[in-house]
């Protein structure tokens, strides 16, 4: 699969819970990062964003797990971006085992931005940037 951007991690053995699995939760963290570091290759800084007064929320989250990830294994979580409709963004994430490429977790994450008045708002220059 192609995708617009890539993370690469490693498994950290405190990620894994007693199964000797990563723990189901600590995906959704691989899964921010990414988006994080997808929006600062694309000029946006999440931080500075808030500053500003537009704040960009997860409104859902759907996870469907395949493989589970174990202590040192090197993965990458593959991003696609786009727009849901007026208000919402929609991110695909996939998350791939390197070894043997196999696939781990498939996501899609929507999320929209609130601006100061706590309502739903996308700016049009944002969403230029993202769509590069």
């Amino acid at each position: 699969m192609t995708f617009q951007f890539q993370e690469h991690f490693k498994v950290r053995d405190y990620e894994c819970d007693a199964q000797g699995i990563v723990n189901n939760a600590v995906y959704q963290q691989y899964l921010e990062h990414a988006r994080h570091e997808f929006l600062l290759s694309k000029g946006v800084d999440f931080i500075e964003l808030s500053k500003k007064g537009l704040n960009l929320v997860v409104v859902r989250a759907e996870l469907d797990y395949k493989q589970s990830l174990t202590s040192g294994d090197e993965f990458y979580v593959g991003i696609n971006f786009s727009m849901k409709d007026r208000v919402r963004f929609q991110f695909n994430q996939s998350i791939y085992r390197k070894r043997d490429n196999a696939l781990c977790l498939e996501a899609v994450i929507l999320g929209t931005g609130v601006n100061e008045r706590g309502r739903p708002s996308v700016p049009k220059d944002l969403v230029a940037k993202l769509n590069v």
